[in-house]
């Protein structure tokens, strides 16, 4: 494939902004890449920044879903909810945290809603969860208040800082989104060991005020730097794979070839693997959430005591979180499907060894199942928001994006609320079991993704 250079511009960016020139080059098959400004000209500082000032955020708002599990007991003493109330509290925070994206990614490439506007929203909202879910004990408006708000408020920072992402790091994206999402998941380890040794009916107003004010500051904080590269953007230092010939950019291009083109939210959609990540990630993220849910609560049904019990997922959140960085890597090596693929198998076996683990009583062997499950659980999430880009290409990430994300909003609903009742119906052996084969299918579906476009005949090249 080779590139031809079809317009030389310049830049215009804000006002007082530098003059940058810039080209556009375009390969056999239309797609455009836009080369000559660094990134120091559009942002005044490394690109490094928009790997790191995500990663803070996403550590921030971590306390919502992997910390819950750990608080739920207190706050069903302290409000006097049923643990069926609590499940579905945070059903619905899933719910509306994962459907917020594709809206929010429609305003934002429509220019109505900027990151940083994104960001300062959902900071706010945060605060707000955290304040209802402490001093709300109508189960209702603390659905409304948590679930709702503080859903739709941690979405909107979970959204942006992916898509952040995976716009300024075009080149190398795995690595770079696995690290970002993964303080979605360890960023919450301190706060698991503060509801399960420091949380009581004392003070858990104070604990959760100071939560969400913590939660407010940083997010709030870290947005003022935020901005989006122009559409279409490339790396000055880099050649766009269409140019590169050899060396590790070439190899990495080979494992995960540039998408064909730039695919509207209808394209992708028609091409018919958007639909598939979307059943597949509903699939693996319910999975996922019903361990999360209920991990903590089958360490201490089966007697293990309240350190094993926090230290299980203690675990899950630290691999989870550590797992997705590290698989970040390696799918810019090994390809990102086929890294997917061996992910979402992991996260099944691992259910069914935490039944093993459940019958033999052996709390080294469940702690071990827990790092298994917190790998597979979490480290899909980065593979499906760098696959997006890699078949659909960046200028319509937040919207395409946005809808893959969405299918975690039906996950939420058999993960959470739907899991406590198989559980009660079947027992944690009948649900976990469940789980796995559930997850088994998702890597099967999984198996069918194929990038679009690139067994298209090339494009007619301009003559000349």
């Amino acid at each position: 494939m080779t590139a031809d250079p079809i317009a030389t511009n310049s830049a215009s960016a804000e006002p007082g902004a530098a003059h940058r020139p810039y080209r556009e080059v375009t390969d056999s098959r239309g797609r455009v890449y836009r080369v000559g400004e660094t990134d120091r000209d559009i942002l005044g500082h490394s690109r490094k920044l928009m790997v790191y000032l995500p990663w803070i955020a996403m550590m921030a708002i971590s306390v919502f879903e992997y910390a819950y599990g750990s608080a739920e007991d207190t706050l069903s003493h302290a409000h006097g909810w049923t643990q069926s109330n609590t499940f579905w509290i945070l059903s619905v925070w899933v719910f509306f945290q994962a459907g917020i994206a594709f809206p929010a990614g429609w305003l934002r490439e429509r220019g109505i809603l900027t990151a940083r506007r994104a960001m300062h929203l959902g900071s706010g909202m945060c605060l707000v969860g955290f304040l209802a879910l402490s001093h709300l004990s109508n189960v209702l408006l603390a659905i409304l208040g948590f679930g709702v708000v503080g859903g739709m408020g941690a979405g909107l920072v979970y959204a942006t800082c992916i898509n952040m992402v995976g716009k300024w790091f075009p080149e190398r994206r795995g690595a770079r989104t696995g690290f970002v999402n993964g303080g979605f998941a360890y960023g919450s380890l301190p706060f698991i060991f503060i509801f399960n040794y420091a949380f009581d009916t004392g003070n858990y107003h104070r604990v959760l005020d100071l939560i969400g004010c913590y939660i407010m500051i940083v997010v709030f904080g870290c947005a003022f730097l935020f901005k989006d590269p122009p559409k279409n953007w490339w790396p000055a230092d880099i050649d766009p794979p269409t140019l590169a010939g050899d060396g590790e950019n070439a190899v990495r291009t080979s494992k995960n070839p540039p998408a064909a083109r730039q695919f509207t939210p209808k394209e992708a959609v028609r091409s018919g693997m958007l639909p598939l990540m979307w059943i597949s990630i509903v699939l693996t993220a319910g999975v996922s959430i019903f361990g999360i849910s209920f991990q903590v609560d089958f360490a201490k049904e089966v007697g293990f005591g309240p350190l094993v019990a926090a230290s299980s997922m203690g675990v899950m959140a630290v691999i989870n979180g550590v797992g997705r960085g590290v698989v970040g890597w390696l799918s810019d090596r090994w390809g990102r499907k086929s890294t997917l693929v061996f992910v979402i198998v992991v996260l099944g076996l691992a259910q069914f060894g935490v039944i093993l683990a459940g019958n033999l009583r052996s709390e080294w062997l469940f702690l071990f199942f827990a790092f298994l499950s917190g790998f597979g659980g979490g480290a899909f999430y980065p593979m499906f928001a760098a696959l997006t880009p890699d078949y659909f290409g960046e200028n319509y990430n937040a919207t395409n994006y946005g809808l893959v994300y969405s299918g975690k909003l039906i996950s939420g609903l058999f993960g959470g609320g739907l899991g406590s009742m198989v559980v009660a119906a079947w027992g944690y052996n009948g649900a976990y079991a469940l789980a796995g084969g559930i997850s088994m299918v998702a890597a099967a579906i999984a198996l069918l993704l194929r990038q679009p476009g690139h067994n298209t005949p090339p494009a007619p090249q301009p003559a000349g």
